[in-house]
């Protein structure tokens, strides 16, 4: 990685305005997000995580798909400022779509009814760690990305075009590329207000 693990948890923000042009190769990425979804934990070792990686006019279609769903939704002065914030989004490199396998959810619920309203709730989890994952990393190589919740009013038409299975549920979308504009500045709580040791 370009950059230790703590300077890229640092600096891992949200980050809007990204382009196409990449200082690492199209195999890195894909071994970046590869790796994470090999080896990111998941309760009882269920592995539910689902990815779906969009590239070039894959990527574009998503978001034409977004902006067209939503200008039915949407007045006309808001859809303005919706479709600034989407053809920035458009403009990126890729987006990484996150799914849960629902079936293997289901599956385990089944198998430990004991614990069965926690499985949804694990498997959310599991799946904030991999797109924590795969985002810190790209940030650690130079990339910039953000993430979205466009879902479910998308889910249907991405289920279409991209034939993903029923039982794949839809839980977010991180277009990533070069930034091109710095994120907003972030205020922190204080830490005492956050932590408590007893020792």
């Amino acid at each position: 990685m370009s950059k230790d693990f703590r300077s890229a948890v640092q600096d891992r923000r949200t980050i809007y305005g990204v382009g196409k042009d990449i200082g690492i190769s199209e195999g890195k990425i894909l071994d970046i997000i590869q790796n994470a979804v090999k080896h990111t934990p998941t309760a009882m070792n269920s592995q539910s995580g689902r990815v779906i990686v969009l590239l070039g006019q894959h990527h574009a279609k998503l978001w034409d798909i977004t902006l067209e769903i939503l200008r039915k939704m949407v007045s006309e002065h808001v859809f303005r400022m919706t479709e600034q914030k989407i053809n920035a989004l458009r403009n990126g490199y890729g987006t990484i779509l996150y799914f849960e396998d629902q079936s293997i959810i289901e599956g385990l619920q089944q198998q430990f009814p004991l614990y069965q309203e926690n499985f949804p709730i694990w498997s959310h989890q599991a799946s904030g760690m991999l797109q924590y994952i795969i985002w810190t990393e790209l940030e650690a190589e130079g990339l910039g990305a953000s993430l979205h919740h466009y879902n479910p009013i998308i889910d249907s038409e991405v289920q279409k075009e991209w034939d993903v299975p029923s039982n794949w549920k839809l839980i977010a979308q991180m277009p990533f590329g070069a930034p091109v504009a710095k994120p907003n500045d972030k205020q922190y709580l204080p830490l005492e207000d956050r932590m408590k040791v007893f020792k």
